[in-house]
């Protein structure tokens, strides 16, 4: 008996994103042309996985140091704040959190934690009434001592073979990167307000 030949396959749709013939090649992520090489965004990202990268080791090697006080990372850096701007007289809120480039109501909170630990005191600042000055408690200048060494191994291991020219220039790029955050998270609100118009228009 003959065998009934076989139907045809019906052809697949091609999914979203793809090309059913050649390579898929995405849109670039970024137009500046200092960034893009022959029109290229590749190494623009793996710069930005490498940035993100070196940045998730320096916040793990802060945490670490907070962990050797029984502190956290935020509650380190505002500790050793206090130290290197305190002066004779003690830095206020606003000072400290410039220095440790934190917000200044986060600043106050873990101000006040570490008083309560024992490690910082407050007192009235004496050109502003509303305000006070933070200065390390004598327990809180034994903290810093006991932990520096660790930072300076941890530290030295970290800069190691890094000029101080190279380091100058890491500081001027992340000036200018720090201020145009601010403007790239403003983009996402926006981005965001108008996805929320766009769903109301569409249930409307």
């Amino acid at each position: 008996m003959p065998r009934r030949p076989a139907k045809p396959r019906p052809l697949r749709r091609a999914s979203p994103g793809r090309r059913p013939h050649g390579a898929f090649t995405p849109p670039p992520t970024v137009s500046h042309a200092a960034l893009l090489v022959a029109g290229s965004d590749v190494a623009f990202r793996e710069t930005l996985y490498l940035m993100v990268l070196a940045f998730s080791r320096l916040t793990a090697c802060r945490e670490a140091f907070g962990r050797a006080l029984g502190l956290t990372g935020s509650q380190f850096a505002v500790l050793f704040g206090v130290a290197y701007r305190q002066g004779r007289d003690g830095v206020s809120i606003r000072g400290l959190a410039g220095h440790v480039q934190l917000a200044s109501t986060h600043v106050t909170t873990e101000v006040g934690r570490l008083v309560r630990r024992g490690l910082l005191v407050k007192t009235e600042n004496p050109h502003d009434r509303r305000g006070v000055l933070v200065k390390l408690s004598q327990r809180g200048e034994a903290a810093v001592e006991q932990v520096a060494p660790f930072l300076r191994r941890v530290n030295d291991r970290l800069f190691d073979g890094v000029s101080r020219t190279q380091f100058a220039s890491l500081d001027r790029f992340l000036r200018t990167f720090a201020r145009n955050g601010e403007g790239a998270l403003a983009e996402i609100v926006r981005s965001r307000e108008q996805e929320k118009k766009q769903a109301r228009a569409r249930r409307g």
